[in-house]
């Protein structure tokens, strides 16, 4: 029996038990309201109001060691890193294990009623990021108690917030929708991903995956009043002010607040995007630091994404002028191309980021990275990559260059069941000239078992270990609900 139904009929028993009461609440046993309105999922309906629930666990542990980040690639925008060991010898004695523990969680509930514009929605989000970590097994200086008080955990200096609203918001209309409230960025900063299976160096470290603008900016998002707008025939337009009063963070693994510099605040944006006929494109604007009457800094980003049989093709480009209202102005792109054929694919892409900087000059780094995949039989894949980065150090200091080379095996044991194993190495100056490092190339390897059972839940166990003495076991577990 569906959760809904078992809902339902509780609420219906209710209601006959005790009549009075249930009107009062105003709760009907039918969610015709909900159909009209268009809702699915784990609903709740009133005479003229629907209430619709959603959520989700997730939890992760790491063990092994592994606390020390050796920067394998010195990207424009945050290195690409790799595990190393750094333990403590106290009395002759090595301390040497690390582990971390994460639970996020999250609750939405969003209120639907009809109105002469469209639906009007109040939506709340509560979000709980919680992570303990150890390292050195409790004898290195981040190593020390934990304090728990109602809504905050403090771990090694760390501290994390219980729950705390993650959106609040409110909205009216169909085609044409007003937001106001707290709620991420309208920006569209998609279409910008290589298709590679390594993807490529600098654009690793933009975000996940991409060009320019990090998506998670401080400067995007927060306290919002945005309209979008659907035109019809795939366009859509948005226009929003963000960033209303500056953003507060309390919800990463440090738990440090971020604070927007009041002259940084208030930021305009704008959209124009366009997806049918296989193609997929956007032009997003911003202009930074606007409520003191200033632009104190402005950006733009652009991608499409065009598929034609076999093949796609994708292309991406930022620009953001006074970059993070610094001295520099930053140029990022990337190009990438993917074909499928009957047993294999391959991938080629591209990558530029040109930094003009006052302090330091002008430089410019490049990247580029390949794959071919391979379908050996059937639920067996296997992924052969490369990618190189050049690091245009500048000065007296020599310039950087990074290889990864990889070989990677998916295969599906069963339907629910997928194992995925990885080899691999980076070579190049930029690893041979840094004195963190053991040797002059690093190797690695890894192995995952991903169990996805049905019902939502997905859970994992993997283990890595490289040359750098360092090594990591680590499990996951999630479930949500819609």
């Amino acid at each position: 029996m569906k959760l809904k139904s078992l809902i339902l009929g509780s609420v219906a028993a209710a209601g006959l038990s005790t009549a009075g009461f249930a009107a009062d609440l105003g709760v009907l046993t039918s969610l015709d309201v909900c159909d009209a309105l268009g809702l699915s999922g784990l609903t709740i309906s009133s005479d003229t109001n629907c209430l619709q629930l959603s959520g989700g666990v997730s939890y992760e542990f790491q063990w092994g060691d592994f606390n020390a980040e050796l920067p394998v690639a010195n990207t424009f925008d945050g290195n690409r890193n790799i595990a190393g060991a750094r333990n403590v010898t106290i009395a002759g004695v090595n301390y040497d294990q690390d582990w971390e523990s994460k639970v996020e969680a999250w609750l939405k509930a969003v209120g639907t009623a009809d109105s002469d514009f469209g639906p009007a929605k109040a939506v709340i989000k509560l979000k709980s990021v919680q992570r303990l970590q150890t390292w050195n097994e409790g004898r290195s200086n981040r190593a020390g108690t934990t304090t728990v008080t109602p809504g905050v955990t403090t771990v090694n200096g760390d501290t994390t917030a219980g729950f705390v609203i993650d959106e609040a918001y409110v909205s009216v209309g169909d085609t044409t929708v007003i937001m106001a409230g707290k709620k991420g960025s309208i920006a569209n900063l998609g279409d910008d991903a290589p298709f590679n299976y390594l993807k490529l160096f600098n654009s690793d470290a933009i975000d996940g995956d991409g060009v320019g603008i990090d998506g998670d900016s401080d400067y995007l998002g927060g306290h919002v009043i945005q309209v979008v707008s659907d035109l019809g025939n795939g366009v859509n337009v948005a226009v929003g002010l963000e960033n209303l009063g500056g953003a507060l963070d309390i919800n990463g693994p440090s738990g440090a607040a971020t604070v927007v510099a009041p002259s940084q605040q208030g930021t305009l944006v704008g959209v124009v995007s366009y997806a049918g006929e296989g193609i997929t494109a956007h032009l997003t604007g911003a202009a930074f630091g606007i409520l003191d009457g200033n632009v104190e800094s402005w950006a733009l980003h652009a991608g499409a994404t065009g598929t034609f049989d076999a093949f796609k093709v994708r292309g991406a480009v930022s620009y953001w002028d006074n970059y993070n209202f610094t001295t520099a102005d930053v140029l990022n792109a990337l190009v990438s191309a993917e074909g499928t054929f009957d047993l294999f694919k391959i991938a080629l892409s591209g990558e530029i980021a040109n930094v003009n900087n006052s302090a330091v000059g002008n430089y410019t780094d490049y990247g580029v990275g390949g794959s071919i995949g391979v379908n050996v039989s059937e639920g067996v894949d296997i992924n052969l990559g490369a990618r190189y980065f050049f690091d245009d150090v500048g000065g007296a200091v020599n310039d950087a260059s990074t290889w990864q080379v990889a070989a990677q095996i998916v295969a599906a044991v069963t339907e629910t069941i997928k194992i995925t194993g990885e080899v691999g190495g980076y070579f190049g100056n930029a690893i041979a000239d840094n004195a963190a490092f053991n040797n002059d190339n690093v190797f690695y390897g890894s192995a995952e078992l991903a169990w996805a059972p049905g019902g939502g839940f997905t859970s994992s166990l993997k283990g890595e270990v490289n040359s750098e003495s360092a090594y990591k076991v680590t499990f996951k577990a999630a479930k949500s609900f819609e």
